[in-house]
């Protein structure tokens, strides 16, 4: 057994968030059903008990028969005991509550501004980040002192400006942020190859595709599989389904499902700019002006859904009635991969096999035509404790403009939460695409209100 080997058999991880209900079960089970790792999970939650009930549900999975390698679940009293030796943090927490949540996403319906998520641009994208960035201070800070050589991985939304604020707080910290919309993609190309082209079977992991862009805003500018162009038969799929939409076989579609689309947006998108978007419909539909969400009906057209929070409230409710069903044995633990990429990554840079893989990183040239330091997303090579970019290319110029504008609004949106600065903030809170409709009236009073709907979470320098 070399070194990297044994430094994976005793692995020390810090899990910012560990209350988390659902996606931390799957990285969890993840980890169990990998033989090459194991180690400590320390969670650290500000719901304690939530933390804890994790605590015994992780060492259940640990336990389970069927799992490859065994790791010790314990709750840390803090976020500077969870960090202390770790050589692994990983950080998926709810900036707030479904309250702040719910500001974010309805009440920008009263000046006629429809988001199916509100998390990462729009109005509910800025106010989140308000409240996010001040948090990821925090962390950031508690990590160059506790942690300053553990690799950060980040599942936090906004995520472009958490994984930015981290560097903003610690420019020599390794973190990165990982999000599975573009597999989502990579997938449907996987689909219209079996149905396009009758080829079965084939796995979004043998496809070459050029990833580029930013977080929910992600392009594939270039799509192989084994030499095959698959830009002109994608450029066909569009068109076929441009106005009907296409689902997989299955009752789980749009229509029955809130993280589901028809794709037409994504067409739309090809069909305009020539590029591949590559996210689910419902977050590219925030970065455009209000085309797929003028209102209800039109998001309906365009076979899509808006997510309520009630909905997430109920579904927060179901998972904790899992989770007592889990601890109970009620319900039966069954060990399924998730689908996620961490655990991969994690085996990468300790040198257990090099990966390709999509990331959030700040740019260091990967996209000449965006600003250095900007957190963009494209593939990086994820190799012994280092993470390289791809050089994707520069943005193509019809589409430069689209995303440029939400990097330079991400970069002031930073800046105003650091400062406090209620000029600069709403500014940028207009200069939003999504709100291009608003007045400046309607606006500002809207802006006043959304941040006073969150003051506990704000530093007081907003309120003088």
């Amino acid at each position: 057994m070399n070194d990297m080997e044994k430094r994976a058999r005793a692995l020390n991880v810090a899990y910012i968030g560990g209350g988390s209900r659902g996606w931390a079960w799957g990285f969890m089970t993840d980890l169990a059903m990998d033989a090459s790792m194991c180690g400590v999970v320390k969670l650290y939650d500000i719901d304690a008990s939530a933390a804890r009930r994790n605590e015994i549900i992780g060492n259940q999975i640990s336990a389970h028969p069927d799992a490859a390698s065994r790791w010790k679940y314990e709750v840390s009293g803090s976020l500077r005991e969870a960090l202390t030796g770790a050589d692994f943090v990983v950080i998926s927490i709810l900036p707030g509550t479904f309250a702040e949540m719910r500001s974010d996403v309805h009440l920008p319906e009263r000046v006629g501004v429809y988001q199916p998520v509100g998390d990462t641009v729009g109005a509910g994208g800025f106010m989140r980040a308000m409240r996010t960035v001040p948090m990821f201070v925090e962390i950031g800070e508690a990590i160059r002192s506790c942690a300053p050589g553990a690799w950060v991985i980040n599942y936090t939304n906004p995520m472009s400006l958490c994984v930015r604020t981290l560097y903003h707080v610690f420019p020599q910290i390794k973190a990165f942020g990982c999000c599975h919309e573009v597999f989502g993609t990579q997938k449907l190309l996987c689909e219209m190859l079996e149905g396009e082209c009758g080829i079965p079977g084939v796995t979004r992991q043998e496809l070459y595709t050029t990833v580029t862009g930013i977080n929910h805003f992600t392009w594939l500018t270039r799509a192989s599989y084994r030499g095959l162009d698959l830009m002109p038969l994608y450029a066909r799929f569009a068109e076929k389904y441009a106005e009907t939409g296409y689902e997989a076989g299955g009752d789980d579609n749009w229509m029955n499902n809130h993280f589901k689309c028809a794709h037409r947006v994504k067409f739309d998108l090809f069909r305009r700019y020539g590029a591949i978007a590559a996210a689910g419909d419902r977050h590219l539909a925030e970065f455009t002006a209000p085309w797929y969400t003028r209102d209800p009906q039109t998001v309906r057209e365009w076979m899509f859904q808006l997510t309520p929070v009630a909905w997430r409230e109920k579904d927060l409710a179901d998972r904790l009635k899992r989770s007592d069903d889990l601890i109970s044995g009620a319900q039966a633990l069954k060990l399924t991969p998730s689908g996620e990429e961490g655990h991969l990554l994690l085996k990468a840079v300790l040198g257990l096999g090099d990966r390709v893989s999509n990331v959030n990183i700040p740019n260091r040239g990967q996209i000449p035509n965006l600003p250095l330091g900007a957190v963009v997303e494209t593939n990086a090579l994820f190799g012994a404790d280092r993470v390289e970019p791809v050089f994707a290319g520069a943005l193509p110029n019809n589409l430069l403009p689209l995303v440029a504008r939400h990097v330079y609004n991400q970069e002031n949106t930073l800046t105003a939460a650091l400062t406090c600065d209620r000029a600069l903030g709403f500014t940028t809170f207009m200069n939003d695409p999504q709100l291009a409709g608003v007045t400046l009236r309607d606006g500002q009073r809207l802006f006043d209100d959304m941040l006073e709907n969150q003051r506990q979470y704000l530093p007081k320098g907003w309120f003088r």
